[in-house]
């Protein structure tokens, strides 16, 4: 592999890809999302045997991949999302003139995008950060994760037929296999312009020092992972205390704790402790031990659970059954909040179905715990109306921990769509005001640039009098068509 070659391909493609109207960029990812619906009878049985996931979810996931596909499509078809900015000359102004200033949102240059494991379409090869880079238009170098080999190869050449379909130049997407050292090269080559990444505190923070120690550092979107912690009020407890618990064990064990949205922690208020517990145990019943994605992850989670089950604080109401060379199940501990805000080894992410249960014993416990707690991608609030209404400040602590604040229903879910938002702050991410689902996630991949008095005809479109695109804009400060 000739990595020097590599982004060379890239830096040559993105010259002019750049350049291409959102309507021709738009075609080619409506290309790609056609060509991998068409493939899916060879994509779902791969990913299966990959991930061991089952068929439903992966067509499901593939679902998701190809409606994240068309959502960019759309949304550099329209082209709004540029945020073209003009202040027009105002030669006689008084006491200076203003120069005429134009600025829009222009694409990086070559992205590093690497896979994440959990999610072998949606977060992988032609996965959100792929796709939202090349909508912004950017090449993009893709590191595979080595769990699910034959599923990126294989939609890799879909991408490249896509390409080949629309007549653009395959240096666009290059797909590269390898371990630490490949990955370590392609952050540090020159011509990368940004990282995004999935997976691990430990990976992220690896990428996001080496791209810190460049001679030119880049920016890195590393979604690190989140314990997404669940706070029940006392009034919303009493009223749906079995069917809170139902919702809660599902959203744990969905996906057998392999989402960067399971949640990890739940506060319980003491009075309601042990009714709550009770039915947890009985919605745990039913859910039996199944296949973690690889024997990597099952390792990692029965080591997590075996080093807790060492901490005296813990009370075990669900042990995990005996360690597995692949299976993983469920497993809960309680842990009362006195313990647990001694310590922030509770706050730490176990990949897989396990939760603390803490119990709190005043509402103001909870304001302590919001000030200690890290960053998360979500944090869920479970409470009546008038219980919200007490609680302002809480919740204003709260509002600042994460970056999707809930009132109903459970973490996992995460809806493809134009309000999304899913980062946070540091731990749960690297880049706490990016997003790397939805809409917005094509701005990462963005700088803002001004021109000053350039004439008409060397304008991008997007910044031309006359609003060729005919495209939202902000002109004199006010937001129009014209």
């Amino acid at each position: 592999m000739n990595i020097d070659s590599i982004f060379q391909a890239a830096q040559t493609a993105f010259l002019d890809y750049k350049n291409l109207s959102g309507k021709e960029k738009g075609h080619f990812l409506d290309t790609l999302a056609e060509i991998l619906e068409s493939n899916r009878e060879s994509i779902v049985p791969l990913a299966v045997r990959e991930s061991n996931l089952p068929e439903g979810r992966i067509n499901g996931e593939l679902g998701r991949t190809t409606g994240q596909i068309r959502l960019f499509a759309n949304l550099v078809k329209e082209g709004s999302w540029v945020e073209a900015t003009i202040d027009p000359a105002l030669p006689d102004r008084s006491p200076l003139p203003r120069a005429d200033i134009r600025r829009f949102l222009t694409p990086l240059g070559p992205v590093v995008v690497f896979g994440a494991s959990n999610f072998p379409l949606a977060f992988s090869t032609a996965g959100g950060d792929t796709i939202s880079a090349l909508a912004a238009g950017c090449p993009v170098i893709y590191k595979a994760h080595p769990a699910h080999p034959e599923t990126s190869r294989k939609v890799a050449e879909c991408i490249h037929q896509a390409l080949a379909a629309t007549n653009l130049p395959t240096g666009l997407f290059t797909h590269v296999e390898g371990g630490i050292a490949e990955g370590q090269a392609l952050v540090q080559h020159a011509l990368a312009k940004a990282v995004a990444f999935t997976g691990s505190h430990a990976g992220g923070m690896a990428l996001f020092k080496l791209a810190n120690q460049r001679e030119e550092p880049i920016p890195v979107y590393a979604e690190m992972g989140s314990v997404n912690p669940i706070f029940c009020f006392p009034n919303k407890l009493a009223k749906e205390i079995e069917s809170l618990a139902k919702v809660f064990v599902g959203s744990l064990t969905l996906g057998v704790g392999q989402f960067c949205t399971n949640p990890g922690l739940i506060f319980v208020p003491a009075s309601q402790a042990k009714t709550f517990e009770t039915h947890l145990i009985e919605e745990l019943k039913g859910i039996p031990a199944a296949p973690m994605l690889h024997p990597g992850i099952a390792k990692s989670f029965h080591d997590s659970i075996q080093n807790l089950e060492t901490r005296g604080e813990l009370r075990w109401i669900k042990v995990a059954a005996p360690k597995h060379l692949l299976n993983g199940s469920a497993a809960l501990a309680e842990i009362q909040v006195s313990d647990w805000l001694k310590d922030n080894q509770f706050q730490q992410e176990v990949f897989g179905s396990f939760a603390l249960m803490v119990v709190y014993q005043e509402m103001e416990d909870l304001s302590e715990v919001a000030r200690q707690l890290q960053g998360q991608l979500t944090i869920t609030v479970w409470a009546e109306a008038d219980e919200l209404e007490a609680q302002v400040p809480l919740l204003n602590l709260l509002e600042e921990k994460c970056g999707r604040l809930l009132f109903k229903g459970a973490p996992t879910g995460v809806e493809v769509g134009n309000a999304m938002q899913h980062g946070g702050p540091f731990p749960a991410t690297t880049a706490p005001n990016s997003t790397s689902v939805g809409a917005n996630a094509i701005k990462r991949f963005t700088r803002p640039i001004a021109f000053q008095d350039m004439p008409q005809d060397l304008l991008p479109n997007a910044l031309k009098d006359g609003n060729p695109l005919g495209i939202w804009r902000t002109v004199n400060g006010r937001i129009t068509m014209e």
